[in-house]
């Protein structure tokens, strides 16, 4: 089973209702809670961001950065909150200036989701198992 986690800052300069629905461009389905430091919640799944790496093109950048964070069963991402504002997926650095979306993804076959959702490609196309 798929256990997806997000957090993510809000700054006292920021709209909650906009980092809201940013986190929601990339997960439609997350259930968050606004808490004093920003939003916490759950996903059921990937198919939203799925979908976006596959629509920007960004397959081997997702995959590489899910299997360079993977530890046991778990991997980990930190998305740009500001570029996810327009429905877009860009991986943001350590510990960016107004915080980022983290994202804590856990699965008894990680590497089976990681394939699905972003599964390896040969001169830009998904290579089909």
């Amino acid at each position: 089973m798929t256990a997806v986690q997000i957090s993510c800052p809000v700054n006292p300069s920021e709209d909650p209702e906009k980092v809201r629905a940013a986190i929601l461009s990339i997960f439609p389905d997350a259930e968050l809670e606004l808490t004093e430091s920003g939003f916490e919640g759950i996903a059921p799944g990937l198919d939203g961001f799925g979908r976006l790496i596959r629509k920007q093109r960004i397959l081997d950048a997702a995959r590489s950065v899910l299997i360079s964070n993977m530890r046991g069963q778990r991997t980990r991402m930190s998305l740009n909150k500001q570029v996810a504002t327009v429905g877009k997926i860009s991986f943001a650095d350590r510990n960016p200036v107004l915080g980022a979306i983290e994202v804590s993804i856990e699965d008894d076959d990680l590497v089976a989701l990681i394939d699905r959702v972003a599964p390896m490609t040969v001169d830009g196309e998904e290579v089909k198992p």
